[in-house]
């Protein structure tokens, strides 16, 4: 093996190795999820030589360099305000969900009209409509980091993997009906960093995890007492959590399926769950109008985010994880601050309630879908 070059990752942090083995090229990635601004950077690269043989003596100090960058980019954690850019009228009939690609250059979203569509972020041109399903398409998700296909999932009871580039169905996912597995609407879906798997989560109570290639389900979660809201693997896809009707958060193991904590609290349904990009937190939110967030490691809840007059519908964490985006039915997204709680930011100007809201890749630019078949566009 021979390493050619390195690439940074801001988020969450690492170093991409590029490297030559048998004529090929071919990538690896050193994750530092644990990486502060207090990190002891001789240490790291130690640390880091000990188990990538890539890195010889030589290439150390190139290494803590890339380390440092990372770190004065963690530094560069300041609150952004932002500012309404733009609005479009997405669709005909309300919105139900949005998502970036990679590189915030393209998003989708999906809508009770039965459609997925895609859309140039920059200036707002619909650059492609995604058609097929049979009822709402209520869960969207690209491939990222890749950002070539899109999964969709329907009331439909099915779930499609579409080419972002042509438009084209690859394949629907079936056995939604099985006798085990999905036996109802499609709710939520995601996928694994690696994009060879996808995890979905249905109003049957269960979540099933399918392996992209063979098309075949690899496992069904089963525990939970009430319909599935949202499923999300953490990012190194050891975990995956998923949320419920029936007021609680699951986390389980991704390679067996096992239920390893279930976080309690709220006192109504759960209507999302997300992890922060370093997998070390976990955001809820709650049709009792309040948001939660958790240590994914000692499931303790370390905060709860109050001040929205109505159901919260979506939660995602910022890239940096430092910030906490909330969508509710009173017709506003909210920013908080995941130390302390306090909120940040008021968007408003949707006239109807706001059923999704997504960061960028740089956490610089935010889209909110919402009932009033528009969506918004937020720098």
């Amino acid at each position: 093996m021979r390493l050619k070059r390195f690439f940074l990752r801001y988020y969450p942090p690492g170093i991409i190795l590029e490297y030559e083995r048998g004529g090929h090229l071919r990538t690896k990635s050193i994750d530092l999820l644990d990486l502060t601004p207090e990190t002891n950077l001789d240490e790291l690269v130690s640390e880091i030589r000990q188990t990538e043989p890539l890195i010889t003596e030589s290439r150390a100090e190139k290494v803590k360099e890339l380390v440092l960058r990372l770190q004065q980019k963690q530094g560069q954690q300041g609150h952004h305000r932002f500012c309404f850019c733009k609005e479009l009228k997405a669709h005909i009939l309300p919105l139900t969900n949005v998502a970036f690609d990679k590189s915030g250059s393209r998003f989708i979203t999906g809508s009770y009209d039965r459609t997925c569509r895609i859309w140039d972020t920059a200036s707002g041109t619909e650059l492609r409509t995604l058609e097929g399903h049979r009822n709402v398409v209520y869960a969207i998700a690209f491939n990222n980091p890749y950002g070539d296909k899109i999964a969709t999932g329907s009331f439909d009871k099915t779930c499609k993997l579409w080419c972002a580039e042509t438009g084209k169905c690859f394949h629907t996912f079936h056995g939604h009906r099985a006798e085990i597995g999905h036996t109802a609407e499609v709710l939520s879906l995601c996928f694994n960093t690696a994009g060879n798997h996808l995890v979905t989560g249905s109003f049957d109570y269960t979540v099933a995890i399918w392996d992209v290639a063979s098309k075949r389900r690899v496992h069904t979660l089963i525990g939970h007492m009430g319909e599935i809201s949202n499923v999300q693997f953490n990012w190194d896809c050891s975990l995956i959590v998923s949320g419920s009707v029936d007021k609680t958060c699951k986390l389980w193991e991704a390679v067996s399926g096992k239920c390893v904590a279930t976080l309690a609290g709220h006192t109504e349904e759960v209507l999302d769950v997300s992890f922060d990009l370093s997998g070390q937190l976990i955001a809820t939110a709650s049709a009792d109008g309040t948001a939660k967030v958790f240590s994914s490691t000692t499931h303790e809840c370390l905060v709860t985010l109050k001040g929205h007059a109505g159901e919260i519908s979506k939660i995602c964490f910022s890239p940096q994880g430092s910030r906490v985006l909330t969508a509710s039915s009173d017709k506003t997204a909210r920013l908080w601050d995941v130390q302390t709680g306090a909120c940040l930011q008021i968007l408003e100007g949707h006239t109807d309630e706001i059923f999704s809201c997504v960061f960028n890749y740089e956490g610089d630019a935010i889209i909110t879908g919402s009932k009033d078949n528009t969506c918004r566009i937020w720098y």
